[in-house]
């Protein structure tokens, strides 16, 4: 690999963010955390370096910091928020707390560019939208640098040193909301960089299938096969790397699609695994009896995925390694890559510390979503499986609220698949990134056949993102949006009133619980 470029991960939520965006303009990237020796960032041999964001201050003692000598080794560097302000205290400016609620910026913010800085030298427009997200500033630069971007609040939104290659931005050009983020990396990675912007799926798929190789060597692997995209992935590459000595489970908990597990032993045929079906409905059920809250419920489901593959793993025995389809964003919503909890997910919270494995091999787990789909192409898996809707690994015990009962359970089922029929009959599933139905904790009043009833009311849910890190609520029309509700309320037992989630991620999460 002779093109790297390296993000330095100060404990931002939007480092993988960045790497994504690297590699979406055909550059290889790695997400390295900031304690990183210096011997091994040399190691890896980098043509540039971006520094993230993070949550920290620079002048906070113990703050996450990195050693000056990374300025010395003579390459580009771009510093991001946590990341510019780090490289202006190194290099000897000054950063300061925001001494007015004016001085701190969070959200979208009209930036303004200085055109002749490279970065910024093919925007359209000298003015954009940027997003801030920062509670300090820089008070005064480096010697060498210039500003080279300002906004109403922030004088120094934007810093420059040409003649050693230095960069820094205060905004995040990463995230979706950054009118022109990407033409910002972009012009950092080919023009200041010199990136041929040559590397591509194909190369990861091989680099991963080596290092998977190296890994196992001629272990046995146990992989958490769901029916979803992620582990439908990790089967594949997995399987290229090892052959027959990957043994697949998939565990129906009871809590899949309307006919998802038939679909998915049809649909799987084709790629000739190792496939064993293991019922497991009544174990998982009556452990969730009565549990209501959300976390318990997803490490209650972690916990019975794992006995069920130990009991497996012994049936067999000598398997060595436990593998699973996660993704990064399941980490970073765990709170596994120096960020903050927002929600366990199966397959990272709640693995307990005795699992008879010597490992845990998760192939995907710095790519997200359309990235997985792009090496699932790659690979040869085909479109059905593919571009399946995701699927949540607690499956519809995240989509129903409260209690979850056998009754409950086959309501949200009628429910989802009628929405899932709608969807499709208009045409709008591979305009969608992720649609599904939710059941409510409320009851509300109605009235059928001029009867008072007393139901469940059923959220409808369908959002656009690419990266599953933010999303937007996606606008239907008011005709499939109404179609989708005469159906549910008039063909679902229960069920009396359905309302449509117009909340986007931020501030809300894609799923309910």
């Amino acid at each position: 690999m002779n093109e790297t470029i390296l993000v330095i991960d100060f404990g931002a939520q939007y480092s993988q963010v960045i790497a994504r965006k690297v590699r979406e303009c055909s550059v290889y990237c790695e997400v390295l955390s900031w304690k990183t020796s210096l011997e091994i960032i040399k190691q890896k041999n980098p043509i540039g370096i971006i520094l993230s964001g993070g949550p920290s201050s620079v002048y906070e003692e113990n703050s996450p910091t990195i050693s000056k000598e990374i300025f010395q080794m003579g390459i580009p560097i771009l510093g991001i928020c946590y990341g510019m302000q780090l490289m202006v205290k190194l290099l000897g400016g000054e950063v300061v707390p925001a001494q007015t609620a004016l001085a701190r910026e969070y959200g979208k913010s009209l930036t303004s560019f200085d055109q002749k800085c490279i970065i910024f030298s093919e925007l359209p427009k000298k003015e954009s939208v940027t997003w801030m997200s920062h509670g300090d500033f820089v008070k005064s630069i480096p010697e060498g640098f210039k500003v080279v971007a300002t906004t109403k609040n922030c004088s120094t939104a934007g810093i420059a040193n040409k003649g050693k290659n230095f960069y820094g931005v205060q905004f995040h050009p990463e995230v979706e909301h950054s009118v022109y983020g990407k033409e910002i990396i972009n012009a950092f990675l080919k023009k200041v960089c010199k990136c041929k912007g040559d590397w591509s799926m194909k190369d990861f798929a091989k680099r991963k299938i080596e290092e998977i190789k190296e890994a196992v060597g001629d272990g046995k692997v146990l992989l958490a096969l769901s029916g979803g995209v992620d582990s439908t992935v990790a089967a594949a590459i997995l399987s290229k790397a090892i052959g027959n000595n990957l043994y697949c489970f998939m565990i129906d908990h009871g809590l899949m699609r309307k006919n998802e597990v038939e679909s998915i032993k049809k649909a799987y045929a084709h790629l000739k695994l190792n496939v064993e079906y293991v019922d497991a409905k009544d174990e998982f059920l009556n452990a969730l009896e009565g549990v209501t809250e959300p976390e318990r419920k997803r490490k209650i489901i972690g916990e019975k995925f794992i006995e069920c593959f130990n009991k497996k793993a012994k049936e067999y025995g000598n398997l060595d390694y436990l593998a699973q389809g996660t993704i990064y964003p399941d980490l970073i919503e765990s709170g596994s890559i120096n960020g903050n909890l927002i929600k366990s997910h199966h397959n990272v919270g709640g693995l307990p510390k005795d699992i008879p494995f010597k490992g845990i091999i998760e192939p995907l787990n710095n790519l997200f979503k359309d990235e997985v789909r792009k090496l699932g192409l790659q690979l040869g898996v085909g479109e059905e499986l593919v571009f399946r809707q995701p699927f949540p690994g607690p499956g519809l015990a995240v989509r129903i609220i409260g209690e979850i009962t056998r009754e409950k359970i086959s309501i949200l089922q009628d429910a989802d698949a009628i929405f899932n029929e709608v969807i499709n009959k208009h045409h709008y599933a591979r305009k969608i990134s992720q649609y599904f139905a939710v059941l409510t904790n409320m009851k509300s009043v109605g009235v059928m056949g001029d009867m008072r009833t007393y139901n469940y009311a059923i959220a409808l849910r369908a959002v656009s993102t690419s990266d599953f890190m933010t999303a937007n609520y996606v606008k239907l029309p008011y005709s499939v949006l109404d179609e989708a509700s005469r159906r549910i309320v008039n063909e679902v037992k229960n069920v009396n009133r359905v309302v449509y989630d117009i909340t986007s991620k931020p501030p809300s999460t894609i799923e309910y619980e």
